[in-house]
């Protein structure tokens, strides 16, 4: 299939994508939009604070390099060993559940005395295509303030804490309040072609990179058509019960009313025997409804129905093939129309 995809792409003018998230879901759509174009700039969120990277940050002071990790070998050329490598996680001692990637991540920080330095000297060993940069540099914590007022400060303990009240998260902002983008990913942005946000975990792993000051506005201005990727299931803690609409609302409401041009929606069936966990665990397919694209379309948003799913290990994910041709058919299109 990768082949297939190769084979029918044209070798020119290959569009500038950027793709803005974190976690599992930007990092499998990276492995599909490198088959299309080597003009990819991810924009990587560094709120996180749970896990073996937030060990690192407090051990070390240094940014979390869990998610920077992950899409760094998804854009990587390298020896599938170099990978397994990265990603091989230890399962005794004290370094028990940590990444020997993060530690790699790590170890190039202290050498380079920088965070931003650290990523760019991993990329050149890893040979990655591409671009992965960080969505900021400052030392950023997340907060929810539920609908209920209470306020959660740590992206780990957000969506337990969600469940514990019982209610829905009515936003999201970091401290400090002050936080810049690169100006490398102010530069991609302006000069993009598609600027993507998503898939991935809607308020701890997209929109806080939306939290960063004058990123919003750089977004806005930019020519790039903005498309959001909706998530296949609704994730517990985070988007119990949301509609394809529900995600979009909370993208707009911490951005701007204007912000999309598309949202692209799985509409294909999953399998029972693994849908089911997904529901014992709490989760939901996150289909569309003619009333959410009657909304969308109101609002000059054009919403795009496809079978996006793959299922590997029993575990839903999109396919991240069929959803990058997807939107290097959009950047190619628009591209075209405008030019």
């Amino acid at each position: 299939m990768e082949n297939f995809y190769r084979f029918e792409f044209n070798t020119t003018d290959k569009p500038k994508i950027v793709a803005i998230g974190g976690g599992t879901g930007l990092s499998i759509l990276l492995r599909g939009l490198k088959e299309f174009t080597p003009n990819i700039t991810a924009i990587v969120t560094v709120a996180d604070d749970g896990g073996g990277s937030g060990i690192l940050r407090e051990d070390l002071g240094m940014l979390p390099p869990g998610d920077i990790r992950s899409c760094l070998l998804a854009l990587a050329n390298t020896e599938p060993t170099m990978e397994k490598l990265l990603q091989y996680r230890f399962k005794e001692g004290q370094l028990k559940g940590q990444s020997f990637g993060n530690l790699f991540i790590a170890a190039m920080n202290e050498i380079y005395g920088s965070f931003e330095m650290a990523i760019k000297e991993a990329s050149n060993v890893l040979s990655i295509t591409g671009k992965v940069l960080p969505m900021t540099l400052e030392d950023v914590r997340l907060h929810a303030e539920l609908e209920n007022g209470r306020i959660v400060q740590g992206e780990s303990i957000i969506p337990d804490e969600v469940i514990k009240e019982g209610c829905r998260i009515k936003r999201m902002f970091m401290a400090p309040k002050i936080s810049y983008p690169l100006s490398e990913a102010v530069d991609a942005i302006k000069e993009a072609d598609l600027i993507v946000l998503g898939p991935g975990s809607l308020y701890t792993s997209v929109i806080p990179n939306l939290l960063v000051n004058n990123i919003v506005e750089t977004i806005c201005n930019s020519r790039a058509p903005k498309v959001y990727i909706c998530n296949v299931m609704t994730q517990p803690g985070e988007t119990d019960g949301y509609s394809v609409l529900d995600h979009v609302k909370a993208i707009l409401n911490h951005s701007c009313e204007d912000l999309l041009d598309y949202v692209i929606a799985n509409i294909e069936g999953i399998p029972e025997e693994t849908l089911s966990k997904y529901i014992t665990d709490g989760s939901k397919p996150v289909m569309p409804t003619p009333e959410d694209e009657a909304i969308l379309a109101a609002n000059n948003i054009k919403l795009i129905k496809e079978n996006l799913i793959e299922i590997k290990k029993n575990y839903i994910r999109h396919d991240n093939l069929s959803l990058s041709k997807l939107l290097n058919d959009i950047a190619i299109s628009e591209l075209k129309t405008t030019s």
